[in-house]
């Protein structure tokens, strides 16, 4: 197996939940000499340095400052949250005084049947109140913990059946237990008291681990490859590249993509537009140039994309048809849920063929509504030429996802390609 795929694999055992993602994300920035900033603080900019900012936990945007003046913005964004179940408050319920579980609510579009009978735990992050301070806390219960079990063939679960997430898909979290059982078992593995939490983001997530499987070991399998994969894409293109200094590189992941991104750390936020008007202001750009510098951007936003179903290949498009392990993805949509057209595919189909990456075209089925990434909410807050890319895998939104082992390494390639693009290319 190639460490890249083992890598990744570690990276998301590792991150149970948005906001591991991010921490484990900084941490690698911070191994690779990047400075942290902080959005309610100056800025000191320098040319040739590396920097990132982190909104809410769960978003981080980092980027490179060029040695010259720069043009314009090359970006790279990805999402850190994929679909789960977020636990309420006084999340316990009792059952004829014998069982107990947890009251739940469904966060994104996942396909609700792949979460029975799986181990499962709980991570995110606790808000603590200590010595006049409020803090937060990432959280994980590394055990198996909880399960949601399936009811029984004999039962009358002998074909398909509508699931209510607040009947059926309630995990079980014990037998008969004492009052606030989840607020003291919280309290017991962070070592706190319980007056000291004051509330929680807390998130199921799937225990199973990734692993590599076929004839040939070509497949790939884990939970939340949607949008992981492309999450640890950017990050290792943008450490292992020379960033242009005709551009700022910049790597973006955001949370709440699965929900809309309508939050503050959100791809529909202002985030981007403001650490970019920020950069500008603070390089001794005017508003005018800020202007000039983003009509001079570009964007590629990476989210995982449909590939053929050995079992169901009618569900594709006739003529535009993604292969596990045929390369990267690059997706249109007449609707524009994809920011991809003519002049920016242009742009991806030419560093494929300069550096031999090999890549797909995907087209949803014309009687068929396809998702939306984060390429049309961002160009919605900041109006740059972007395209739409991603990895193709199977049963996408699943609690576990397959996709291929030489994807990963062209998604690398490529993103590498696009960070260290100069203006011998201009769109």
């Amino acid at each position: 197996m190639e460490q890249s795929v083992k890598n990744l694999l570690k990276f998301i055992e590792e991150s149970p939940s948005c906001f591991h993602v991010i921490d484990n994300v900084k941490k690698r920035f911070l191994d690779h000499g990047f400075i942290q900033l902080q959005e309610k603080k100056h800025w000191n900019l320098k040319k040739g340095e590396n920097y990132f900012v982190i909104r809410n936990g769960s978003t981080i945007l980092a980027f490179h400052m060029p040695e010259r003046d720069f043009s314009g913005f090359h970006i790279v964004a990805s999402h850190s949250d994929s679909p789960t179940f977020r636990i309420k408050e006084d999340p316990e319920i009792e059952v004829e005084k014998h069982y107990t579980k947890l009251n739940i609510e469904k966060y994104g579009g996942m396909i609700p049947d792949t979460w029975f009978d799986r181990p499962l735990s709980v991570a995110g992050r606790i808000i603590i109140g200590r010595n006049a301070k409020i803090e937060s806390r990432l959280f994980h219960v590394d055990r198996d913990l909880l399960i949601i079990p399936n009811l029984a063939i004999h039962m009358g679960n002998r074909g398909p059946r509508e699931i209510n997430p607040q009947k059926d898909l309630l995990p079980l979290f014990g037998g008969l237990l004492e009052k606030d059982a989840f607020t003291k078992m919280i309290a017991k593995e962070a070592a706190i008291s319980e007056e000291e939490l004051l509330s929680y983001d807390l998130f199921l997530y799937n225990r199973m681990k990734g692993t590599v499987l076929g004839e040939e070991e070509e497949f790939l399998c884990a939970p939340k490859l949607d949008d992981l994969e492309c999450v640890f894409s950017s990050v290792e293109a943008m450490l292992n590249s020379q960033l242009s200094d005709d551009y700022v590189t910049m790597c973006c992941i955001f949370d709440n993509e699965e929900v809309g991104s309508g939050t503050k750390q959100g791809a529909g936020s202002t985030f981007v537009p403001e650490i970019l008007k920020r950069i500008c202001c603070l390089s001794g750009k005017t508003q005018e140039e800020y202007f000039m510098a983003v009509a001079d951007s570009f964007l590629m936003s990476a989210d995982n994309a449909h590939a053929v179903h050995p079992n169901y290949v009618e569900k594709t498009d006739p003529s535009n048809r993604p292969y596990i392990n045929e390369g990267i993805v690059l997706k249109y949509n007449a609707a524009q849920k994809y920011t991809t057209d003519a002049q920016s595919g242009a742009l991806v189909k030419y560093l494929c063929k300069k550096y031999e990456i090999p890549y797909q075209v995907f087209f949803n089925r014309s009687d068929m509504a396809g998702g939306s990434t984060l390429g049309n909410i961002l160009t919605g807050q900041v109006s740059m030429k972007a395209a739409d890319i991603g990895l193709p895998q199977l049963a996408m939104h699943s609690a576990y996802e397959t996709a291929g082992i030489r994807d990963l390494h062209s998604m690398i390639r490529l993103l590498k390609a696009f960070y260290e693009l100069g203006k011998e290319v201009e769109i």
